[in-house]
C-alpha cells in the first residue's frame, strides 16, 4: 500500500509541484478575469452596443446569465423603446 504522507519539512503543494495561485496576494487590484474571450466580432455596430452592455451589467452584479426583466432593463438604458 502506498503512503501519501509527505517528508516533513515542507508544505504538501510544494511537494507536489503544485502552486495555489489563489492565496497570491499579487495583482489583487485587477478586473475580474473573464472565462471566456467574448464573442463580439463580426456583430453590426448596434448588436455589439448591446453585447458590450449585457457583459458590463453582468460584471458589475457579478451575475453568469441574466434574467429578461434584465435584458429589458439595458435595452431601455440603452435608449429603445416600443412605439
Amino acid at each position: 500500500m502506498t503512503s501519501l504522507a509527505q517528508p516533513q519539512g515542507a508544505p504538501a503543494e510544494e511537494q507536489a509541484g503544485f502552486v495555489d495561485r489563489r492565496s497570491n496576494s499579487v495583482g489583487a487590484d485587477f478586473v475580474e478575469r473573464r472565462q471566456f474571450g467574448n464573442s463580439h466580432y463580426g456583430l453590426s455596430p448596434d448588436a455589439r452596443e448591446l453585447a458590450e452592455a449585457i457583459d458590463a451589467y453582468k460584471i458589475q452584479h457579478r451575475r453568469r446569465y441574466i434574467t429578461f426583466e434584465e435584458m429589458l432593463a439595458i435595452i431601455q438604458t440603452l435608449g429603445y423603446s416600443k412605439d
